[in-house]
């Protein structure tokens, strides 16, 4: 299956101008094709996991909706419009790995970094958007570190102020790339609380990640991905064996039955495990 339409069906004008749409979206790395005639619509309030093997394109089609590298076809809009016009309604969180952890800034400056797209030259960050900076560190339990330098802080602080900065942008997309890698518990809890907070305020948004559990309980529907969406549909219908050996080539065993979503409470850490042949799903 080359492209799936989340509706299922002709998009409505009242859909289009509610909804990310991905069209016959295709990405290169020099001669390797990436990502091939890639097809979703995203509505708002939905959450969306994006999951499959290293290398499938995850995090490529995360850069790709945000414009951060070039599509080799295809187009991306958002609520009717190019999404080229209104950078500034998408953030964009990077995975931890690719952070260089010893520039010289704050975690207070981090997170007013998601407040550049709202400033301009001419209007530079005021009060309020130091306000805005204050309260999303106390959203993520991070205010009193908001003067350490981001290099000393552990890799769940580094994740929590990373989330903080989006948060800041309030924009209407969130594009969160592994969000739950190398963290603690504390942490992963936070970030799945916030993704349910999102979701009710009506946010579109979709995260890259490894953690199969996790998007099972965080998200209203999984995009899996391998060159292509090899299938794109409610989780209850993807959290599945069938499904999830078709995405990673491989045999795949699910123990127990995937549970209700419960961000705040309810996210057990550490119940998806990765083999080399064969994928288990804990839960």
């Amino acid at each position: 299956m080359n492209s799936i339409n989340l509706a299922g069906a002709e998009t409505s004008e009242h859909r289009v101008e509610d909804s990310l749409i991905v069209s016959d979206l295709s990405v290169a790395y020099g001669r390797r094709i990436v990502l091939r005639n890639v097809a979703v619509e995203i509505s708002r309030g939905q959450a969306v996991g994006v999951v499959g093997p290293n290398g499938g394109g995850k995090s490529t089609l995360l850069k790709a909706i945000a414009g951060i590298i070039p599509k080799l076809g295809g187009e991306v809009t958002l609520f009717g419009k190019p999404l080229s016009s209104q950078r500034s309604r998408v953030a964009f969180m990077p995975q931890r790995e690719i952070v260089d952890w010893q520039f010289p800034v704050t975690a207070a400056d981090v997170v007013m970094m998601g407040r550049y797209p709202r400033t301009s030259l001419l209007h530079r960050a005021g009060r309020h958007d130091r306000e805005i900076v204050e309260e999303m560190l106390d959203r993520v339990g991070m205010l009193e570190y908001r003067d350490r330098q981001i290099g000393t802080l552990s890799g769940g602080q580094q994740q929590r102020v990373f989330v903080a900065r989006a948060l800041a942008q309030e924009a209407d997309v969130l594009l969160l790339d592994e969000p739950m890698t190398g963290i603690d518990a504390s942490t992963q809890e936070i970030v799945m609380g916030i993704i349910e907070e999102q979701r009710q305020q009506g946010k579109i948004l979709l995260l890259a990640t490894h953690d199969l559990f996790a998007a099972s309980c965080a998200c209203d529907c999984l995009c899996c991905v391998g060159e292509r969406a090899v299938s794109f549909g409610p989780t209850d219908q993807m959290y599945t064996e069938e499904t999830l050996t078709e995405v990673f080539g491989g045999p795949v065993m699910i123990l127990g039955q995937q549970g209700d979503r419960q961000p705040a409470h309810g996210y057990m850490p550490g119940h998806a495990v990765h083999h080399d042949h064969t994928h288990e799903v804990h839960d």
